[in-house]
């Protein structure tokens, strides 16, 4: 009796979690939905593949998943708590289904690796490029870069070379890179290549 009331319990707490996860990443997708422009400015000037093409619909895919989470959350917390065999039998129907969907995902992913990794990289090279032609005279795309950096504590794509050449430099003399290439702990004053290197 101590451990069906124990099993309830846990599985009543670990269901709340996907329940209050689910809610999250629905949140985050209608977010993402209702404020889509922020995705399409940083997409805006970079020449994207035609399979990342798809990323603009990344808010229906993080509304799915958030939807199902509730689903199963709300799923497994009413059959924990009301023992329904209903409830709890559709709960684990849907999560083996999800664990099928998991392994055919993998085996995939496995077989078109190669794909993957020539997109990404194709992806780096498009990034990297629209960088060097218009960061520091495109307005939207600086800022945007210059926020992003700031909010992830990173310098450009791969790193400081990535603005080597790029309008921002060349106005700044040539060896002037953004401030946060540079840790304000380490360097102080004007990023250069030289601090942006020990920062690295």
């Amino acid at each position: 009796m101590c451990c069906s009331g124990f099993l309830k319990i846990m599985m009543f707490i670990f269901n709340g979690c996907i329940f209050l996860a689910g809610a999250a990443i629905l949140g985050v997708g209608v977010w993402v939905k209702v404020d889509s422009g922020s995705l399409l400015g940083i997409l805006e000037n970079v020449d994207v593949p035609s399979g990342l093409s798809q990323l603009l619909n990344v808010s229906y895919m993080l509304i799915a998943v958030g939807a199902v989470l509730l689903i199963i959350g709300f799923l497994g917390c009413c059959g924990a708590m009301r023992e329904s065999r209903c409830m709890l039998l559709t709960f684990f129907s849907i999560v083996l289904i999800i664990f099928l969907i998991e392994v055919a995902g993998a085996v995939v992913l496995l077989v078109f690796q190669g794909l993957a990794d020539q997109l990404l990289l194709s992806l780096e090279e498009e990034v990297r490029d629209s960088i060097k032609t218009d960061f520091g005279k495109s307005e939207s795309l600086t800022s945007l870069w210059n926020a992003t950096m700031e909010g992830l504590k990173c310098c450009g794509y791969m790193n400081y070379t990535d603005f080597e050449d790029s309008p921002y430099t060349t106005a700044h003399g040539g060896d002037v890179y953004p401030p946060t290439c540079c840790n304000a702990t380490i360097t102080d004053g004007i990023c250069n290549g030289r601090k942006a290197h020990l920062s690295v």
